[in-house]
Formats: structure tokens, sequence, C-alpha cells
């Protein structure tokens, strides 16, 4: 089951668990959602007479661990949403970034092909909304944003929701280390086929993903976890192939932000001989990047 590692509250404050909880499970690829509250007429419509609070958890697929001490979730799956019954208005990933301490951060590469899609039926009637102006969202607070209407925007944010809580499922077990050549530090390949092949899911820690988006001075020490989809094993060679969920790369730091051209999008082949693929989308051009590099990496295996 999973368990609540830290607890903030509106101020950010924290009134449970601790950051250094949340930073072991996510170095042991502990799988994360976060849970936060606001009220339906505070944030979703404020034109609304409707003060209804919301309890929403989402999860956060991708996780980064900054030089050991700091902890960052995206999400990496979500389109925007207007609630309660519809999607945004434009088509586009919404690369929401929650650090450990609260601060928020979106990221929105659009997938319309640079216009509006027009909508054939009329929407549905929202029963929460009025005709009143919409007001000012009073519990946000904006620290900075980049539109380039043509292809994304970012913002870098705080909302103060009424509660944060970060959960983690943490049962995922560690079976192999090895360095950017493929020499092992502990466990064996032979361990994630044996795993693989009786159907168990892998997940994969590549250490300094990001390094190629920093120049020397800005290169910090940091891991990616992500869960991977097929899984390829060499039986005579013996090493491993597998392809990543989809991930976002943003250049490292603490605490981690959006700024523009310090970030991406796409996936990875990793294998267990130090070998990375990259497949990355500039997200203001949606040009595709192929990257080849080498890294250290860590997998851990989950039992269904």
């Amino acid at each position: 089951m999973p368990k609540s590692v830290l607890e903030l509250d509106m101020h950010r404050n924290i009134v449970g668990g601790s950051p250094e909880e949340l930073r072991k499970a996510i170095k042991n690829a502990a799988n994360l959602r976060i849970f936060t509250s606001f009220k339906h007429n505070e944030h979703i419509d404020t034109a609304s007479d409707n003060d209804e609070m919301i309890r929403e958890v989402s999860d956060f697929p991708a996780t980064y661990l900054i030089d050991d001490k700091w902890a960052c979730g995206m999400m990496t799956l979500r389109q925007p949403v207007t609630l309660p019954d519809r999607f945004g208005d434009r088509a586009s990933m919404s690369f929401f970034m929650y650090n450990e301490n609260g601060l928020q951060a979106c990221a929105r590469p659009y997938l319309d092909g640079n216009g509006y899609i027009e909508c054939t039926d009329e929407p549905p009637v929202d029963p929460f909304k009025n005709d009143k102006d919409e007001k000012p969202m009073i519990h946000m607070h904006d620290i900075d944003s980049v539109d380039d209407s043509k292809n994304s925007n970012i913002r870098n944010f705080i909302y103060d929701f009424y509660s944060y809580n970060f959960l983690v499922q943490d049962d995922w077990t560690e079976v192999l280390a090895h360095d950017e050549n493929g020499n092992v530090i502990s466990g064996s390949a032979q361990a994630l086929d044996e795993a693989s092949t009786a159907g168990c899911e892998i997940k994969v820690a590549i250490s300094g993903i990001c390094d190629s988006m920093c120049d020397k001075t800005q290169k910090i020490k940091h891991e990616l976890f992500i869960e991977t989809g097929p899984h390829y094993y060499y039986s005579e060679t013996g090493f491993m192939v597998v392809e990543t969920r989809p991930f976002v790369r943003v250049r490292p730091q603490i605490p981690m932000s959006y700024k523009k051209g310090n970030w991406d999008f796409g996936w990875a082949i990793a294998r267990s001989d130090g070998h990375v693929a990259g497949l990355f989308y500039d997200p203001y051009t949606l040009k595709v990047r192929k990257t080849y590099s080498k890294h250290a990496m860590r997998w851990f295996v989950r039992k269904k």
C-alpha cells in the first residue's frame, strides 16, 4: 500500500514526514503520487459560486533525485483538462513538475498543429458556471513564465493548495547496478532477465541523463527514475535492452524549474552495458533529436 512520507500545509510548512523520507524512497525507485486539495471557484473557475473542495491525486511517473539531496516528480502523460467535464482548448502535454518543497512548474508543448481545434458539438452545460466575471486566483503566485504561443509555454509558480501529501509505493528491489561502461557493481543482468521473463516490471535509474543540457559549470549529480515498456534480453551476450516510458529532461538544479531552452521530452533505449539511445523532441519546433551516450544505471524490479 502507498504510504505518506511528506505532508505540507497551505504555506508549504512540513506537518508530517520529512524530505529525507521522500528522498530515500525516490532513491529506492518508489512510485510517487501527490495528493492536493483546492476549491472549485478558487482554482478551476473563479466566476463560479461553487466552493466545493476538490481532492486531487496525481501520478508522477518520472522522478528525479538531485545530488542525493533534492527530490522532484513530473507528470508525463497528462493532457490539460477543464473540470468537471472537458479537455482544455488546445491539445498539449501538461508536464507538471512538483518539487519536494511545493514549488511547482508546468511545460506545455502543443500538439495541435499550431492552431485551435474547432469543436463540432456544443460543450456540455457547466452546472457550476455563472455569468459573473472571473476573479483573480487568490492562491496563485507566479514566479515567471515564457509563452511561445506557436509551440509551447512554460510557467513556474506556487499554488497554495490547502494541503500537499507525498505518497510513495516503495516496493521495488534493486537487482543490478553498473557504471557507464557496463562494469557490474552489484547484481546481474541475468537477474533482470529472470524477473522480466516472469512478467515483472522493470524500472531504471539513469545517472546524468541531462548532462548534455549543461555546460561544465552547470553539471550536477542526478538520477532519473523511469519505468520501462518492452524488455529484450540477449541470451548469449548477456545484456538487457529496454525502452523507457516517456519522460521530460530538465537541466538539473535545486529547486528544479523550467527555463526556455533547458528542457525537452522523449524516450530512451537503455542497455545494461551502459549504452543509452535517446529520442527527444525539441518543444519549440517538435523536431526530433537522436542521442547516443554512456551512463551508469541502477535497475529495479517489482513483482506483479
